[in-house]
């Protein structure tokens, strides 16, 4: 039997590393498994690895645009150097992984690494090959995989997740995605950009459908005009290969279609890696998906287990999953220190072209709470600054308490919306109101106008304001 630890994390993603770096700052001895590469999904095959890329092909798509105003690059616009992209990508990866997770790892005293699958023997200890661990405290945060969906024919088809997206090493031709949500966006837009022929494919009546419909309209309409095909509304039947192409047949609108590609995309949600760790040997419960079931102190059904991250499904993005980590350690080692999660203040992005950014409760939540609430939606032509860089597609949506002002969520799609969102994160983290935002003072011209103008939308006709006016 192996030393006994104030803390085992089964686990070595962001969620785990946020708990570890928590837990040590308490004077804590923490032991970490890891079974594959440390860092888990965001640092080798999500955020970063993803976002590389999709910065690589905005370079592209706003060389053709400057092209279009009399702007040229010398080089030309069309030709991409896959292999130079591909090695780019690998050296931010590699670099930020050693940064970020080994350069951390070789720092931090009280720390240890075993590398391996652990898995609970019983609820106070976990075994690894022929050795074993215990402690008082458990955390959970192994993650979660792409879900690959149980379609006929799909065994004949050359095809890959979005962890395998990022491990490809050229571009093909052609590319169909099945699903509309986050991953089908962003990496949809990415490789069309990249020079790829994309289908998006979404069984339900818009692309996602998880935010405001405002949104996913606008950026439907976006994507479209780009010249990516967006078919919803579409069942896939079944899955076959022919003469080196995938051929998937889908019923849309009560019609069968047929589509090809050189290669397929299934971005169809996440299932969580928890089947193999021995939950069963515990009373932690699951949903019938997998999840973990934990309340907001990230405490399971068991006594002495926390469980955060991709595991429990709640927001599964990376932000998240950490905090969610650090609320379970000071629970652990701070009892009753009120620490909780609270998920309608976490600002979450999708790194299309224009970005989106979600913070707060949508429409549907604050009907559904019983809330008595006003609306106003914006388009980003409105800002100034929109018509500056060209890209006036887009909305932002505020939605307000009606007696108070205050805000209660705040939606957005426009250029730089992953940034804009964290400035509406902290409004409502301060319980700002509608009048405290637009009177407020924004550099201009600049896109972050546009949360001063939606707020003063509420009370006024902004297409009246001149440039610059309170």
């Amino acid at each position: 039997m192996d030393p006994i630890y104030d803390l085992i994390i089964l686990g070595s993603g962001s969620t785990a590393y946020a708990a570890a770096i928590r837990a040590t700052s308490y004077g804590a001895r923490v032991l970490m498994f890891e079974k594959s590469v440390l860092g888990g999904t965001c640092i080798n095959w999500g955020c970063i690895p993803s976002k590389t890329l999709i910065h690589a092909a905005l370079f592209k798509h706003e060389a053709y645009l400057g092209s279009k105003i009399g702007v040229n690059s010398n080089e030309g616009v069309n030709g991409i150097d896959a292999d130079m992209l591909f090695k780019h990508q690998e050296k931010i990866v590699t670099r930020l992984r050693k940064e970020r997770y080994l350069d951390v790892l070789g720092n931090m005293k009280g720390l240890d690494l075993v590398r391996g699958t652990a898995s609970f023997v019983d609820s106070r200890t976990v075994g690894c090959e022929d050795r074993r661990y215990c402690s008082e405290r458990f955390l959970v945060a192994v993650g979660g995989n792409p879900r690959i969906p149980k379609l006929p024919g799909l065994e004949k088809c050359s095809y890959f997740t979005s962890r395998g997206a990022m491990l490809l090493k050229k571009i093909p031709s052609s590319l169909v995605i099945i699903g509309g949500g986050v991953i089908a966006v962003e990496l949809g837009q990415m490789y069309y950009r990249l020079g790829c022929s994309v289908t998006i494919l979404e069984h339900g009546p818009r692309l996602l459908p998880i935010i405001e419909h405002e949104l996913s309209a606008s950026l439907e309409s976006i994507l479209i005009k780009e010249g990516i095909s967006v078919v919803t509304n579409a069942i896939i039947s079944s899955l076959d290969r022919h003469n080196e192409l995938n051929l998937v047949y889908a019923d849309v609108d009560g019609k069968n279609q047929e589509f090809s590609c050189e290669m397929l995309l299934l971005a169809v949600g996440t299932v969580p890696a928890t089947a193999d760790i021995g939950l069963d040997t515990t009373r932690v419960v699951r949903d019938d998906k997998g999840f973990i079931v934990t309340d907001m102190n990230m405490r399971t059904t068991e006594n002495g287990i926390w469980a955060a991250g991709d595991a429990v499904g709640k927001m599964m993005i990376a932000t998240v999953g950490a905090r969610e980590g650090i609320v379970a350690v000071d629970d652990m080692f701070n009892p009753g220190c009120g620490c909780a999660m609270d998920y309608l203040a976490v600002p979450m992005a999708i790194f299309t072209d224009p970005e989106a950014g979600m913070v707060g409760y949508s429409e549907a939540n604050a009907r559904q709470a019983g809330l008595d609430y006003v609306v106003n939606c914006m388009p980003v032509s409105m800002i100034p600054k929109a018509h500056v860089t060209g890209m006036t597609d887009g909305v932002i949506k505020m939605i307000a308490d009606r007696d108070t002002g205050r805000l209660l969520g705040i939606h957005l799609l426009c250029h730089r919306g992953a940034d804009m969102i964290n400035e509406a994160a902290l409004a409502l983290h301060l319980r700002a109101t509608v009048t405290d935002l637009a009177t407020s003072m924004h550099v201009y011209p600049s896109i972050g106008e546009g949360l001063k103008l939606c707020a003063q939308g509420f009370n006024r006709d902004i297409s009246l304001l001149s440039c610059c006016a309170e």
